[in-house]
């Protein structure tokens, strides 16, 4: 069923293909959250490494739709650490909370072709909804066939879901598993709105990916499982996804992820051990195997010594040790 949306959106769209098709466009986006950790700078610096080698362009885009989860301050801090770091992005940064509108209209327009359902299926509910292969939790599909009532039962809203067509959904995978799921067995239908009222990730990421003309997206393991809802999103609208990576995560010496609950895994530690910029940069590159332990090096000078094919190939090498 094609989606009707509206002309300004289509053009947006539209402009985004163009971009796309010129070269590369990637883009870091954080969530303001709180401050970045050494694994999140990590996957910063490969991003803007991966589009400076490219020739192409690296935005920055806050993603910033759940404020209750919004720390004062966060944004400021997060253009502050980057510019620290010699990370430069073009243009002007983003912020979702400014874009709700347009993320609205595509809600709409998705529901007017009659893609969307109301689900009031709880999250008690859907806690113990467990994923095949033991994977994901996968919505099993339970308001589906119920007659849509979109105002208010028992003083509660229902969550909006994206009802995905079967089949398989693909997307071009660079360092990660490949870039394939079935949309009912592995994603299930997507919620886009959620009950609080609250637009959802995987539609403002979509749209987001679209009207900006992203070309390639360079972002942490952990979004590999999210990767195919927003291409199930995509393909509702009528176009392709951007070409994936997806990075082995940073992980401390017991094996576990990093986290924003630590400070000694930002800047602020890295800094109160005497790293300078050089310093940090040469940890972040060492951590991916880009150069030598203990190296001190600009992001400048990183992105000079390094060739496009090069620092592929040393992204592949790490991927396949992190799965040995």
């Amino acid at each position: 069923m094609t989606v009707a949306l509206p002309a300004h959106i289509q053009s947006l769209i539209e402009t985004g293909q163009r971009r796309r098709r010129e070269g590369y466009r990637g883009r870091f986006a954080p969530s303001p959250t709180g401050a970045l950790h050494r694994g999140n700078l990590r996957t910063a610096l490969l991003s803007w490494l991966e589009a400076r080698l490219s020739g192409g362009a690296w935005l920055l885009r806050h993603d910033d739709l759940d404020t209750p989860r919004n720390r004062p301050g966060a944004i400021e801090a997060i253009e502050a650490d980057l510019l620290w770091l010699g990370l430069h992005w073009d243009g002007p940064a983003l912020r979702q909370s400014r874009r709700r509108g347009l993320y609205g209209s595509v809600l709409s327009a998705l529901r007017r072709a009659g893609l969307l359902y109301p689900c009031r299926c709880s999250r008690r509910l859907l806690a113990d909804v467990s994923a095949p292969h033991g994977r994901w939790p996968v919505y099993p599909g339970w308001c589906r066939q119920r007659a849509p009532v979109w105002g208010p039962e028992q003083g509660r809203l229902p969550s909006w879901r994206l009802r995905l067509p079967p089949g398989p959904l693909g997307w071009q995978e660079r360092y990660g598993p490949p870039g394939r799921c079935d949309a009912a067995t592995d994603v299930g239908d997507v919620v886009l709105r959620r009950a609080d009222g609250f637009l959802a990730y995987h539609l403002a990421t979509a749209v987001d990916e679209l009207t900006l003309g992203i070309s390639d997206v360079l972002r942490g393991a952990d979004l590999w499982p999210a990767t195919a809802a927003q291409v199930g999103v995509m393909a509702a609208l009528g176009f392709a996804p951007p070409r994936y990576g997806h990075v082995p995560l940073w992980c401390d010496e017991a094996g576990r992820r990093l986290s924003k609950r630590s400070a000694d895994e930002g800047l602020e530690g890295l800094r109160a051990r005497g790293l300078d910029a050089p310093g940090v940069i040469g940890a972040l590159a060492a951590s991916a195997g880009l150069v030598a332990a203990g190296a001190r090096i600009s992001a400048a000078e990183l992105c000079e010594e390094l060739t496009l094919e090069r620092f592929q190939q040393l992204l592949r090498r790490a991927a396949l040790a992190a799965k040995t």
